[in-house]
């Protein structure tokens, strides 16, 4: 009677863990049916992307380029620029014009979408190996919350952290941070809402993703132009003066691939050329990229 009495209570037993397993299967699966999408969403390109990491910050040629701001301007350049080191391309633009134009170049992937929005960045950047970001946008605004040179390079960060992109170019400008005080305080004061807004960009960038290589490059005023390639880079927060387009662009694509640039903060002028800005002729030391 003991014996059929323990066999019993033995069953009894594994029914009720039976029992109580498959509740817990249920739990979780009601669970994760209601779990939020963009976590879900951003854990998984996380892990698609990841392996990332075993390529980049090695000082090479990065394969697929995300480039914002790519539309026109230093960003366009930047776009010939990397075609003609040999890298693909990734272009988010606004403008069905620029969607036309871009995507009749080879080697260019095009995505038509605002940088203003999150989702947009990260799901045109996903796969790529390294990102650039030029945005930037007038005076205008002081709200930062509609600047694109806070939220849209915000945008560009954060999915470049979330994705596992961990080798990203910001483009600013002097007048930024502590190249603040080498800006002349007229000029400041014109273009402050643009400077603060790239300023906090600079800055999220910075202090909380330091897992990345990154580097800024605040270029001087710039100019439409055909290139000296005579323009030089600088630690030095003193610098001012002017530079061409094409020559930004051609030194932004050579901080990319520079192990030198990493978590670097970079002035850039052309001493060649005459600038208002520099009156007393100041003279920086250039930045040895190699």
């Amino acid at each position: 009677k003991t014996k059929q009495f323990n066999s019993r209570l033995l069953l009894k037993y594994c029914f009720a863990m039976t029992s109580i397993n498959l509740l817990l299967v249920n739990i979780l699966a009601l669970a994760s049916a209601f779990a939020p999408n963009a976590f879900i969403t951003r854990t998984a390109s996380f892990r698609k992307s990841s392996s990332l990491y075993m390529v980049q910050g090695q000082g090479d040629g990065y394969k697929k380029v995300f480039v914002a701001g790519g539309s026109k301007g230093v960003g366009r350049i930047v776009v010939d620029k990397l075609l003609e080191s040999g890298s693909e391309v990734v272009a988010l633009v606004r403008s069905e014009e620029a969607v036309s134009e871009l995507s009749s170049l080879e080697g260019v992937t095009v995505f038509k979408g605002d940088a203003m929005d999150y989702k947009t960045v990260e799901g045109a950047m996903d796969g790529c190996d390294a990102a650039i970001t030029t945005l930037g946008g007038g005076p205008g605004d002081s709200d930062l919350k509609s600047r694109v040179d806070y939220v849209g390079n915000n945008n560009v960060i954060e999915a470049a952290g979330i994705l596992g992109v961990t080798r990203v170019v910001l483009v600013t400008s002097i007048g930024c941070g502590s190249s603040k005080e080498a800006t002349p305080p007229s000029v400041y004061e014109v273009l402050k809402n643009a400077l603060l807004a790239k300023e906090k960009a600079e800055n999220v960038l910075i202090k909380y993703y330091t897992n990345m290589n990154w580097t800024i490059v605040r270029p001087g005023g710039l100019v439409s132009d055909v290139a000296t390639e005579k323009a030089i880079l600088t630690e030095d927060t003193k610098a001012i003066g002017s530079i061409r387009r094409a020559d930004i662009a051609d030194l932004v694509v050579q901080c990319l691939s520079s192990k030198n640039t990493e978590k670097k903060i970079l002035s850039a002028v052309d001493p060649s050329i005459p600038s208002s800005a520099n009156v007393d002729g100041y003279s920086a030391a250039a930045f040895a990229l190699a």
